[in-house]
């Protein structure tokens, strides 16, 4: 049986990707374990999916100065030793990493074990992990084009992103009978990532008065982040997440208001929704959100609108314009030859475990 070791923490959006490759591993008859930290995202997520799961000591690795990193790379040697304990025990014939602090004990131990490891960076210009990680590869599959010119030639192949099948194929009905809303009105779905965006929640919050003229609306405000104050409000539901529900909630929206994640970028370009992009601000990331946010700007396929000019009167402007003009976006969107890079990662990952590569 082939056996493949995934891994990637810290956020959701170095997990979710994993779970588009699930399916397919799991009929071509792939044994799969995933390694990721003892207490992150990723464990409550990968266990719903009944795969085995391995925590091990993680650090996180900063730019900056900071007393954590002394002790943090401690726990970087322990998950490393961690981590060549289960390379020896699992035997996988390759490690697929999707980046995140944890992935580096276990990409530094794949390749002590001499396990070949396939990377996977999803924003425009690689993070410190994988960077790190990269030494250590065999093969860096990218979202991006453009981020070939910052990996060496010999390692790298433009593949774009998973998508997770499942969200192709939401139901528009369901989405409705789970939000309870009926279909007098268009759809506006807002999101802030797995963890929420305060900016992005309050500033929509204030908007509602306004918005749900126009709008039913489906708020994803993050984990602790509902405001009961709220509730009465027709038109307006507010979940911390819906895991098995997404597909249905992308299908039955007309807009979409994100952060400017990669992953979540593909999913709305594959599903060709019109979407406001509001990126993370430099202050607040490393500026791969800005990148991300730009790129796909000037490809025509976004609407963007920098954190700092968000109000209320320029957030309900640029929806509304999403609404009125869907197709200047959608009709470019539909060109983008890899929306959904599920198939040619499979390739990459199925040619190095026949020894193609």
């Amino acid at each position: 049986m082939k056996k493949i070791i995934l891994t990637g923490g810290g956020t959701a959006g170095h997990v979710m990707p994993h779970l588009a490759l699930l399916p397919y591993l799991r009929e071509n008859d792939y044994h799969v374990d995933y390694i990721g930290s003892k207490n992150g995202i990723e464990k409550k997520i990968i266990e719903k999916e009944g795969l085995p799961y391995y925590g091990i000591a993680s650090g996180k690795l900063r730019r900056y100065f900071d007393l954590k990193n002394f002790t943090d790379l401690f726990k970087i040697f322990f998950g490393t030793l961690e981590s060549i304990f289960l390379m020896r025990k699992l035997k996988p014939s390759m490690v697929f990493s999707k980046g995140g602090f944890v992935t580096v004990p276990v990409v530094i131990a794949a390749w002590l074990n001499k396990v070949p490891v396939v990377i996977h960076e999803s924003d425009m210009t690689p993070g410190l992990a994988n960077k790190i990680a990269s030494k250590f590869a065999v093969k860096i599959c990218t979202t991006f084009e453009s981020t070939l010119s910052y990996i060496p030639a010999t390692k790298s192949t433009h593949t774009g992103a998973p998508i997770r099948g499942e969200l192709l194929i939401g139901n528009k009905q369901m989405g409705h009978a789970y939000t309870h809303l009926d279909h007098n009105k268009a759809i506006l779905m807002v999101t802030g990532g797995s963890l929420g965006a305060q900016s992005i929640n309050d500033c929509l919050r204030n908007s509602l008065l306004e918005l749900t003229k126009t709008f039913h609306v489906v708020h994803l405000c993050g984990k602790g982040n509902i405001d009961h104050s709220y509730d009465h409000l027709e038109g307006y539901r507010q979940y911390e997440f819906v895991g098995k529900h997404m597909a249905d909630i992308y299908a039955m929206a007309d807009v979409v208001v994100s952060r400017a994640g990669s992953n979540t970028i593909t999913e709305l370009v594959a599903l060709k929704k019109p979407h406001l992009l509001i990126p993370l601000p430099a202050a607040q990331s490393r500026g791969d959100q800005l990148l991300n946010a730009d790129a796909f700007e000037a490809l025509g396929y976004s609407m963007v609108l920098q954190q700092e000019h968000l109000t209320p009167k320029t957030l309900v402007k640029s929806i509304h314009y999403l609404y009125q003009h869907p197709n200047v976006f959608v009709d470019k969107m539909a060109k983008y030859a890899f929306a959904d890079g599920t198939r040619h990662i499979l390739n990459v990952i199925e040619s190095l475990v026949t020894h193609k590569i």
